[in-house]
This record gives C-alpha cells, structure tokens and sequence, in this order.
C-alpha cells in the first residue's frame, strides 16, 4: 500500500499516488474495454488507493469505467472524488464523436454550477458509478463561470459536507490566482491544480501554495507530466505541453532536466512525479494511466524515488525555482 495523507483539515486521506481517470474517458486515443479494466485492476494490485475521475472525462465512460472496478472492492478501502459543474444530457449521437474525448458524442455537456445543478451532477455521478457517495467533490473548470462556481456550486458542496454526504470539498482548476481567491474567500479542504507545480511550471508557488500553507488547505497536483511532456526519460518525435505541441525552446530546457536527472541515475517522470511531493501542502499527486503497463512502470518510478542532490543541482543549472522546498529523497 502506498503512503497517505489527510486532506486539509477533513478526515479524507489519499494515496501519495493517485489514479487519474482522464484517459480512461478516451483523452486523445480511444481505450477499450479491456485496457481500461486491465489498468484499473494494476492500479489496485500495485496498491493505489486514490481514484479521481468527473463527468466530463468521455461524457461518463471514466465514471463508469472506474464504477465497475470499485463496486468489487469495500467501501472503506478506497478514496473516490468526482467534479461538479458539468450536466450530462443525452443526444442522439448521429455518428458523430464527441469533440474532446475519443467517444461516440452520446452526450451533450451542460455547465450549471447552480445548487440545484450541482446536486443532479452528484446524482447522475453515483449512478453511473454504482456508488452511495463520494469522498471528496470538487467544482470542474470553474474559470469562465467563476463568480457561480463561488455564489452558488460551492455553498451546495459546503451543504453535503455538513450533511456529511461527502468527507472534503475543493476545485479542480488551471487557473491559479482564482483557485488562490477560492482558498482566501472560503473554506474549502482541498484544490486540484492542474498542470502549474511542475518541473516545468513553478507559477502555484506565487500565491496559491502560500495561501493553502496560511489557510490549512491541501493541494492535489495534477498533470505533473504536462499532458507527456515529462511522461518519459526522453521526449521524442510529436509531443504536448499543457495540451499543445511543445515548443523547441520548451523541449531544449526538457532534456536540461534530463541531463541532470541522468547524472543522478534517475529519469525525467521519476523526477516529475516526486517533485511536487517536496512541498509540504500537497498531499498528493494525480497522474492518468491507460493501461496495465504504463500502472506498473508509473508506481515502480514513483516508489524509487529521487536522490535527494537532484534538486540542488537542477536549482544551479537554473532549472528549478529557488522557492521551491529542498527536501530529501521522496
């Protein structure tokens, strides 16, 4: 089993190591049945305890998908959060797939942070998951409907906390001055931070790590690969930053970090997940696997570790921000 920590100050803890649902949803390539099922059962037998998983994610399959592996295993034994903000709403699909994930568009997204839309959100999320509730929710791409997600989606989550419907609420977001604003303003136990507390993204420690630090809050990194990027010892041919084809310049200060990741005979994903880990308010890492194979090598890099030189030496190449923790091997 894989170390824990709490979230914030709820009694919710999470595996250092968690699964990200994503590409099980069909994020950029379609996955089969099979492959989904087959990663699923590595992920458990290799001892990750954290699911997280939303709607959005191929307009249900991930909900589903990680439904059907949960269902067989005790409740208490695992955390699962899903995201709010999104309506599912069915449609005749008319051969079409849906435009961002690789799946038939059965579905149209709706957004709807309102309370009474929140609630159906987490309804139609424990149906299609088979589940009686979830451990930690979570307000999804808050950005262009912000002011709503905070007037209206969060008191509805804050309500399910009290109720005792759910254990930790938060936000998932890229935007780190508004996921700074939410943790100032409210009181939420967790934020997942998508893609900005990275080897190559150090933004989160201007205002939102120091925030969650002053107020109590966790931190759940997400996207520590930069959409793969950092996914492996090498990057080569076509790959994506943040969703976008990676620049040269981005791709010559990559294989920097390798360079010194290699003197310490470690490779750039080991790196890229330990990483975040050092800073002491996040509680852990969200990574999207696909199949069997990527579960194990993912949780072997993950368990070695990094030595502890590593940092110091990528801070004198100018590879790694000043501010961030100097801790020991992870």
């Amino acid at each position: 089993m894989l170390t824990t920590k709490r979230l914030g100050r709820s009694s919710v803890a999470v595996t250092e190591l968690g699964f990200g649902g994503g590409p099980l949803g069909g994020l950029f390539t379609p996955v089969d049945e099979d492959t989904a099922a087959a990663a699923l059962a590595a992920a458990w037998e290799c001892g990750i305890r954290y699911f997280d998983t939303s709607p959005h994610y191929g307009i249900g399959q991930s909900e589903r998908r990680i439904g059907s592996l949960l269902r067989g295993q005790p409740r208490a034994a695992y955390t699962l959060s899903t995201k709010v903000g999104r309506l599912l709403i069915p449609q005749d699909p008319a051969g079409r797939m849906d435009e961002a994930f690789q799946v038939p568009a059965t579905h149209r997204r709706v957004w709807d942070f309102s309370r009474d839309g929140i609630m159906r959100s987490v309804e139609d999320s424990m149906a299609r998951m088979g589940v009686e509730r979830f451990d930690v929710l979570l307000l999804h791409d808050a950005e262009q409907h912000f002011e709503a997600a905070l007037r209206d989606g969060y008191p509805a989550l804050a309500e399910l906390r009290a109720q005792g419907a759910v254990g930790a609420v938060g936000a998932g977001m890229y935007d780190t001055a508004m996921l700074t604003r939410l943790v100032r303003e409210i009181d939420p136990d967790v934020v997942m931070l998508s893609g900005h507390y990275t080897l190559l993204n150090h933004s989160a420690l201007d205002d939102l790590l120091p925030a969650c630090a002053e107020r109590g809050v966790s931190v759940l990194a997400a996207s520590v690969f930069n959409s793969g990027v950092l996914a492996t010892p090498r990057p080569a041919g076509s790959v994506r930053f943040d969703y976008q084809p990676a620049t040269a310049e981005l791709l010559r200060r990559v294989h920097a970090i390798a360079d010194v990741c290699e003197s310490h005979g470690c490779t750039l994903p080991q790196a890229a997940m330990a990483f975040p880990l050092l800073h002491p308010v996040v509680a852990g890492i969200v990574v999207g696997m696909r199949s069997a194979p990527e579960v194990r090598q993912n949780v072997a890099l993950f368990e070695a570790g990094v030595p502890a030189g590593l940092w110091s030496d990528l801070r004198a190449e100018g590879l790694l921000d000043e501010r961030a923790p100097r801790g020991g091997a992870v």
